[in-house]
């Protein structure tokens, strides 16, 4: 299965840009219209998050682009493995990337937060293709065939995969050495996973994962995404995230994850249509509800 896996990739990341991008336009709008529960659930969300601000018309457009943007996510994902350095001038740019250089200079690590947006793994392989391999924290997932090749193309550009459940000692560890870890903070967990934030004034329950990792390592914290415009990509690298140090373990976890989340939130009201709006963000709820 493995060696299949491979041989889709090879082909399938051979689609020039422009094709993959016009396939993307046909595709993304029919499965829009096939994936009854998905649409649903991204029509529920937008209105969750924006009630009255936007018209019907409107949330279904953000979410008909959301299904654009996962398909071409899809076709730049098989790309990955192939990917050089030098394919990224003109198709991967970065705005701040002088932030994460003088995070590095502190030598203790560094936590880039993001979130499903854009295509976050070409923000993972660019990284990594830039010289600045990161730990990626992921879930693992159920068919090991498909977590092999996951793991494969995640790892080709230079970057690491940690496995989700049982990260922090390893994460540690790493960041102690100088190292990078990118965390995606933008999920809905169960509720002894998180805590609940403001999120498009809703309260959602988030990870607290990386707020405690950032607490026990005293790494700074950046936020980072990356906006696609067109068939090209620009990755935003953010101000470094002050965090809250009371010595209160559980009300410096709320806090500062509060504050992650804000940003998350900051981007996806910029650019709607580029976020994973097809996932249950808020399904769980604060127990008095």
């Amino acid at each position: 299965m493995l060696f299949l896996l491979k041989i889709a990739a090879f082909l399938i990341g051979r689609v020039p840009l422009k094709v993959s991008s016009f396939l993307s336009g046909v595709i993304g709008p029919i499965l829009y219209r096939l994936d009854k529960k998905h649409r649903d659930i991204a029509l529920d969300n937008l209105g969750l998050a924006f009630g009255d601000k936007l018209d019907r018309g409107r949330k279904e457009e953000i979410a008909e682009g959301v299904f654009t943007n996962l398909v071409m996510t899809f076709f730049e994902f098989m790309r990955i493995p192939y990917l050089k350095s030098k394919d990224l001038e003109g198709y991967v740019e970065f705005e701040g990337i002088e932030k994460i250089e003088k995070a590095l200079e502190r030598r203790n690590g560094l936590i880039l937060i993001t979130g499903h947006f854009g295509n976050w793994e070409l923000l993972a392989a660019s990284l990594g293709l830039s010289g600045f391999s990161i730990d990626i924290i992921a879930r693992d997932l159920d068919n090991p065939s498909f977590e092999e090749f996951v793991r494969w193309t995640r790892t080709r550009p230079g970057n690491r995969v940690v496995s989700k459940s049982r990260s922090m000692r390893r994460l540690l560890k790493s960041l102690s050495q100088n190292s990078i870890a990118g965390i995606l903070i933008d999920q809905n967990v169960a509720l002894p996973e998180g805590v609940f934030t403001d999120f498009f004034g809703t309260p959602a329950c988030t990870n607290k994962g990386p707020a405690l990792l950032a607490s026990a390592s005293s790494s700074p914290v950046i936020p980072i995404f990356i906006v696609r415009e067109g068939k090209a990509h620009r990755v935003l690298v953010g101000d470094e995230i002050e965090l809250i140090k009371t010595g209160d373990r559980e009300l410096d976890a709320a806090e500062n994850t509060s504050r992650f989340t804000k940003a998350v939130e900051e981007i996806v009201r910029a650019h709607p249509e580029q976020w994973f709006w097809v996932h249950r963000r808020w399904k769980t709820r604060p127990p008095k509800e």
